[in-house]
């Protein structure tokens, strides 16, 4: 992913105004909010309905859930009427519904393919979790069905809208801390049994498609490159059956055209705070908590100045930044920050981290 000056201007200035303007005093848009309908209720179908809900541009206009009584609770919640409520089966007659201009997946990774191309095919717009899909494959049919529809799909990669992240990329492009050498990155959790996180069914994999993405993408767009050559290995320790179908830890290295080296680990089996921390030839950066949804932290020795700089910004601002970029895409005709291509990307390197390990997906 390569983000150049005006990018990181748009995207800064659109952050900003997500996560520190009070919402009150934002100026309202004369254009007709975008329309939700969010595609599974788990956890993060909360964050993301408080953070559209925040927006002066979206609105959550219906609910697709396999729990009635849930999506029904969530629906008086949200002013969202009961014939706006789908379930699995009768998901495609959202195509009828002329409030839903656009869908969020927020399903297992295993089914983001299927949602995807059947909201297409409805006439909606996508914003699909991370990771894209569980396979190549998948990734590709889902860009191709969005584009048959001529509708947007954007994978909902937070950090790319988040100011933190933004402002990390930004010294790094100024020239702040030189010519970047190394990076180091990582992001894990301990998981409890029986998440569907542990199917491979489900999720496609182990860690390394949930969490560990996070350090890969943000390896890319810290540098501007896309990686030449990738070395990986995996393992699993703890025997206690909840990696009998997907791995535990998996550590890799990513060598870049301009020379950078990267250094990543994901985990399943120790809480492990998502960080990076880029050393240059004039100075460095680290961010903590650089992947979650707020207290994140940036310490920097950059063009020969100290900088602490945590942000104040909390959950749900990230996905009020996301979906606001969204929707002003499909309001204006834009392209999305973080297109389907990009998520493609991701999986292809994920493809090429499981087979440098010796696993196979």
């Amino acid at each position: 992913m390569t983000l150049t000056r005006r990018d990181f201007s748009r995207l800064a200035a659109l952050s900003a105004a997500a996560h520190f303007i009070p919402a009150s005093t934002r100026a309202q848009s004369s254009q007709k909010k975008i329309g939700y309908a969010v595609i599974g209720l788990g956890r993060i179908a909360g964050h993301f309905i408080a953070g559209a809900s925040a927006t002066t541009n979206s609105q959550i206009t219906a609910l697709v859930s396999g729990h009635r009584p849930k999506a029904e609770k969530i629906a008086a919640q949200n002013n969202i009427p009961a014939s706006s409520i789908y379930n699995y089966e009768n998901f495609d007659e959202i195509a009828h519904n002329p409030a839903v201009d656009a869908v969020y997946v927020a399903l297992p990774n295993s089914m983001h393919a299927e949602y995807t191309i059947r909201a297409s095919k409805a006439g909606k717009h996508v914003l699909c979790e991370k990771p894209m899909a569980t396979s190549v494959d998948d990734c590709e049919k889902m860009i191709a069905a969005c584009k048959a529809a001529n509708k947007k799909l954007m994978i909902a990669y937070r950090c790319h809208y988040e100011p933190t992240n933004l402002r990390a990329i930004k010294l790094i492009r100024d020239g702040s801390i030189g010519q970047v050498q190394t990076i180091q990155s990582a992001f894990g959790f301990n998981i409890a049994k029986g998440e569907w996180r542990t199917s491979k069914a489900l999720a496609g994999g182990g860690p390394l498609y949930d969490v560990g993405i996070y350090s890969l993408n943000a390896c890319r767009y810290l540098t501007g490159e896309e990686p030449d050559h990738i070395a990986a290995y995996a393992s699993t320790i703890d025997h206690d059956g909840r990696f009998n179908e997907v791995e535990e830890n998996v550590s890799w290295t990513m060598h870049f055209p301009s020379g950078v080296v990267a250094s990543c680990s994901t985990t399943y089996g120790a809480d492990m705070p998502g960080y990076f921390h880029v050393y240059g030839s004039k100075g460095w950066i680290q961010v903590d908590n650089a992947f979650v949804y707020e207290g994140l932290h940036l310490r920097a020795e950059a063009s020969g100045k100290q900088l602490d700089e945590p942000n104040p910004s909390r959950d749900p601002s990230q996905f009020q930044a996301e979906a606001e970029h969204f929707s002003h895409c499909i309001q204006d005709s834009l392209e999305p920050q973080s297109p389907g291509e990009e998520g493609l990307r991701d999986m292809r390197y994920i493809a090429q981290i499981y087979k440098a390990a010796g696993i196979n997906v």
